[in-house]
This record gives structure tokens, sequence and C-alpha cells, in this order.
């Protein structure tokens, strides 16, 4: 009976965690659309989340949770990192893998955080009563009265202290049987003496051997024999000797006893001492074994200290929001630059692909005339008016510093800042042989070839068509990272100005003028960077006299002079220093590209005066 209860009593771990294995209830589920961070070409998008059972997955949208998740994380050794600094923002990591997720607002990040911390503490088994039932001690109810396991398991590995316990276990019986022996004769002989009433014999009579030969004669006044007699007799002390004589043969040998006695204690006593030199052995060796796992969980310790510091630290993850430009850019101005100068580099090659293949689109515009009732004519005009003011003063004063200066191109910029943001006005005059003013400014204006030499481009459409010289054009840059994706929104004309001097040879000017709008109703939503710019292409062309009078004038007549203004503001928070170098080599490089293209698509084709 006492087996069945104590079996019953003696539950496993395994039978402990499947019993209470059921009984775990996670915190509610959490479903929403949140914005995930997919790469650095798409940035983040909107992305329908479900945390359920310390699982949290996500789906393409709340339409498509049929389709199946498109990715799933456990929470139980997740790490889960509110953003220092932007509120909306949190960070779910998995090992190697890491997501990046914005909410609506603070309380909504606060809300999944907090769920999210709830759900991981569940799986892991803390914070909950239930833990505490399935991670217990290992030691079971029938424990309590006996050795522990470990214990147990110990003084099997220590046999040689084992045994001398069975043999302690032997003596003592020993001295058990001993005790118990002496013990009762000594109550026999005090029963004998008491029921005699003799208390006191004196040594003389009890050596007297002539004692014993001597006759008595009983009272004849006893009734009650023998018991009566052998009171009389011991009350006269008569027969006191020869009772002795009598059980002599059944008295205990005092005196193998004592040899036993002394035998077993030096027996227990030579045991305890070997017991005592075992258990120092093992005591040393027990010391030095402490001593090395001692040193070995320091070493643990440290090591654990120092992947506990490496996990508080943010993964580096190339082309995470933390390495995109902006206030807290992970990376410095160094490798800012070489990460986009890479990427120019690229896109170089692109152009260089894009130009060997494509062919040019004759442009497709409205036969009409910009009216002055239109509401961006007047700021056209003004703007326009401007450039053409600035190009014939080619006022180039000591505020100019000169960046570039390659044959017959100069470029030229002033350094200026709008709130911490570099816009910096640029300048460049170049003169080329063999093109027309006209010519650059067609090709740099019209929106069907633009693609084909620009190639910073992405996409490039028109939204609008004021009139047959006049546009609204949103282009799309390329990602160049780590800075932001760029897009533009501009009306951009090409105008004629001749010559309204009296003298002959004064300037005939070709424009094209690209500037910046808010907004437009065509216009796509979008997550990028919204440049603003005020840039503008004014052409002069001159003509040299053919040698003959009827000769005919072909391109090597004609030269033209390019007077190249640009005024950007590029948004966003890419750093100054980078920007700087990013223009100083990108716009020579732009206009001998661009000037380059013109002259191959115009050698073999009429004059555009």
């Amino acid at each position: 009976m006492m087996s069945e209860e104590k079996d019953a009593l003696s539950l496993t771990d395994e039978e402990e965690d499947d019993e209470f294995e059921d009984d775990i209830t996670f915190p509610y589920e959490l479903q929403q659309t949140l914005s995930k961070w997919t790469n650095y070409i798409h940035g983040w998008q909107d992305r329908y989340f479900v945390l359920k059972d310390a699982t949290l997955s996500y789906y393409k949208s709340e339409n498509e949770t049929a389709f199946g998740c498109r990715g799933a994380v456990s929470l139980l050794r997740a790490s889960i990192r509110p953003h220092p600094y932007d509120e909306c923002r949190f960070d779910v990591s998995v090992n190697d893998c890491l997501w990046y997720l914005r909410a609506e607002n603070a309380e909504a990040r606060q809300k999944w955080v907090e769920a999210l911390e709830t759900h991981r503490q569940t799986e892991s088994g803390y914070g909950s009563e239930n833990s505490l039932r399935r991670h217990g001690s290992m030691l079971s109810i029938t424990s309590g009265t006996s050795l522990s396991t470990q214990s147990t398991s110990s003084f099997k590995r220590g046999r040689g202290l084992r045994e001398k316990l069975a043999e302690m276990e032997t003596f003592r019986d020993i001295l058990c049987r001993q005790v118990d022996t002496l013990q009762g004769y000594f109550d026999a002989c005090a029963e004998a003496m008491k029921a005699a009433g003799l208390h006191h014999v004196d040594s003389d009579d009890i050596d007297d051997v002539d004692d014993y030969d001597t006759p008595r004669v009983s009272s004849p006044s006893s009734k009650d024999a023998p018991n009566s007699l052998f009171s009389e007799k011991l009350s006269k002390g008569e027969d006191f000797v020869g009772i002795f004589s009598q059980h002599g043969a059944h008295a205990i040998d005092f005196k193998g006893e004592a040899f036993t006695f002394k035998a077993t204690t030096a027996g227990i006593v030579a045991t305890l001492n070997h017991c005592i030199e075992l258990m120092s052995q093992r005591e040393d060796a027990w010391r030095k074994r402490s001593e090395r796992e001692t040193e070995k969980r320091k070493k643990i310790e440290e090591a654990y200290k120092a992947l506990l510091q490496d996990s508080k630290k943010p993964p580096i993850v190339i082309g995470g929001p933390d390495y995109e430009e902006g206030p807290h850019c992970a990376i410095n101005e160094d490798e800012f630059f070489d990460a986009v100068d890479a990427s120019l580099d690229k896109l170089d090659k692109e152009v260089e692909n894009k130009l060997s293949i494509q062919k040019i689109k004759p442009p497709k515009a409205p036969k009409t005339s910009l009216s002055p009732k239109h509401k961006y004519y007047k700021e056209i005009n003004e703007v326009i008016a401007e450039h053409i003011k600035y190009a014939a003063k080619l006022d180039i004063d000591n505020t100019w510093e000169l960046i570039h200066d390659e044959g017959e191109m100069k470029v030229f910029k002033r350094e200026m800042e709008e709130d911490g943001m570099v816009v910096d006005p640029l300048k460049a005059v170049h003169t080329v042989k063999g093109i027309t003013g006209h010519e650059v400014c067609h090709y740099f204006w019209n929106p069907d070839v633009r693609m084909e030499w620009e190639g910073t481009l992405e996409s490039a459409q028109v939204l609008d068509w004021f009139s047959e010289d006049t546009c609204v054009c949103y282009q799309i840059h390329k990602k160049v990272w780590p800075t932001t994706q760029r897009e533009a929104l501009f009306w951009t004309q090409i105008r004629h100005v001749p010559n309204e001097d009296e003298d002959e040879d004064g300037p005939d000017y070709w424009i094209v003028c690209n500037y910046s709008i808010p907004d437009h109703d065509k216009c796509p939503a979008s997550k990028n960077v919204r440049i603003n710019m005020n840039v503008a292409m004014v052409c002069e062309t001159s003509m040299e006299p053919p040698s003959s009078h009827d000769g005919e004038i072909t391109r090597d007549h004609i030269t033209c002079r390019i007077t190249y203004a640009a005024n950007v503001n590029p948004g966003g928070w890419a750093p100054a220093s980078v920007l700087r170098a990013v223009y100083k080599r990108e716009y020579p490089k732009f206009l001998k590209r661009f000037t380059q293209y013109v002259m191959d698509q115009t050698k073999d084709k009429p004059i555009m005066f």
C-alpha cells in the first residue's frame, strides 16, 4: 500500500511537463497592418501582421491571409528593441533574421512591443504560475525523507566509503547485541538480589570457602517451598555461594565479552580513521575539481557578458533603414561617399549600354501656345528672363569658386546652405564645336529622349502639356545607396530668344528651363524625397563664314557656347561634404556626356539653326 502511494507521488519531470503542458495559455492575439522595411529599393511597405501563440507572422495584405504567410518568427529567443529616436519604429530580431517595423503612431508601437514581450516571456517560461510548476525542482516528492538524487549518485561513486559504512553498521550490530546480553545479565542479578532482600554481602562471607561445606538446617516454620526456603537461605547468607556455583555454567564470559568489546571499538575507530582519510582524499579531489569548474565558469561568464554586450548592439544589416540617408545614419561620411560613388559608377555603365542600343523618338507636343491667362504664365516668363539676364552678364565674381577647369569647360560654385542643407548654386561654361544652341536645347528639353542621355533616371513621364513648348514632367531618380530615393516634379520649357538689339552681332539665345512646382493633380503619391530645383541651359550659336563666297556652311563652321546654371536643393539629410564632392565630380561629367550625345545624334543630320 505504501509502495503504491510512493509510486503515485513520485512523478517524473516528463510526466509533470505532460500534465501541465495543456494548462499554458498565451496572451491575447494581435492583428494589424504595419510598415515593414523590405529592402533598399522598395523601402517601407505595408504588411499585415498576426501575433498568435508566441509566433509573429506577416502576410502581404489582410485579404491574402488564405494564401499563406510570407514569413514567421518564434518569439522564444527573439529580441524586441524600440528605436531610440523614431517613436513609431521597433525592431524584432532572431539570430540573423531582423525585421524593421513601423506602427502608425507611438501608442500603437507601445502596444505591439508590450504584446511581443508578453508572448516571448510566456513562451520562454517566465512570468507565470505555470512556469513555476513546469520548471520546478528536480527532486521528487519522496526525496523529502531520503537522500537527494545527487547525493546518492555521488555516494555510489565513492565505493570505498560505502564499504566502510557497511563495516561500521556490522560493528554497531555487534555492540548492540553485547550491550543487550550484559543488560539482561545484570537485570537478572538485580531481580535475584531484590527477591532475597540482600542489599549488602560482606566480601569476607563470599570469599570464605569453608562455609560452602557447613550443613544448614531449614526453618520448620517455612510453609511455601522452595521460594520461602530460598529466601530464608539468602536471608541467612547460607547458600549464596551455592547459588552462584549452581548458575555459574550459565554465567556470561566477561573476559571474552571484554575482548570482543575492545576489538569492536578498535575496529570502529580504525574504520572511522579510514573514512576520514577517504573523505580527505575526496575533499582534495573535489576541491581541485571545484577550482577547475570555477575557472570554467568564470570563462563562460566572461564569454556570456561579451555576447550579451554584442547582442545589445544593433546588427549591421547593409541596406537597412539605419544605413539609409537620415539624421541618425550609422555610417560615416567617407563610407557614405564611397557607397554613393560606387552606385554612380554603376549608373554610368548602364548609361553607356543604353546609349549604344536606343534610338531617338520624335517628340509629340500639342500645337498650341501658352496662354497669358495660364496660372504659370507669369512665373515661367520671370524665371526665364532672370536666367537670360545672368547669362548675358557673365558675372563671375570673387564669390564664385572654380571647382573644375578642363579645356573649354569651367565649372564654378558658390557655397550656400538653407536650414542646414547644401544648396550651392553651380554655373558651368562650355564651348562645343559642330552643334548649334537649338540642337543642344532640343535634346535637353525633349521628354522623349531624356531617358537616353540622363543615366540617373529610373522613370520619366509627362503629366501635362501647357503648350507645344511647355510641359509638366515627373521623374524618379535611381536609387543610390545609402541615400534615399529622389523624385522631381517640374515644368520645363524650351524657348528661342532672338536678338532684338540693333547690333547685328548681338546674342541669339536658345534656353531650356526646368523649375520645380509644389504639386500636380496627376502626380502619384510616393515616399521618395522631393527635389527642388531651378535649372537652365542657355545656348548661344556663333558661326564662322565659309572660305568662299558661295561656300556651304558645315558643322565645322559653327560653335555653341553653353551656359549651364543649377540651383538644386536635394532634400533629405545627406552630409554636406558628400554632396559637394558628388557635385564636383558629376556636373563636369554630365556636361561632357550630354554634349557628346548631342554630337553623336546630329553628326549625320541637317543643321538645326
